[in-house]
């Protein structure tokens, strides 16, 4: 069986098809940052949501408390955003 059809790079079309691979891998890295930080996030405050419910219910002054509560985990998300930044810039 014969081999037809090689085609053979030129150093300049290597680099261009190497730069292309390279910034696809920041692509994803950048994607599961964002997406890891916001899965962890939500997992974060699906317990902390249902505990701030509960608490609020039974007692309405700790409302200012709960609501800080839930929103420190959404800073994940910002930090995993800054890394993707990084990444891509």
């Amino acid at each position: 069986m014969a081999v037809e059809n090689l085609t053979v790079l030129t150093p300049e079309e290597l680099i261009a098809v190497t730069e292309a691979g390279q910034l696809g891998m920041k692509a994803i890295a950048a994607a599961v940052a964002v997406g890891l930080t916001g899965f962890a996030a939500a997992f974060a405050e699906y317990g902390i949501g249902s505990a701030a419910v509960g608490a609020t219910a039974e007692n309405k002054d700790v409302f200012g408390l709960v609501l800080l509560l839930t929103v420190i985990p959404e800073t994940i998300v910002i930090f995993g955003l800054v890394v993707a930044l990084l990444l891509l810039f």
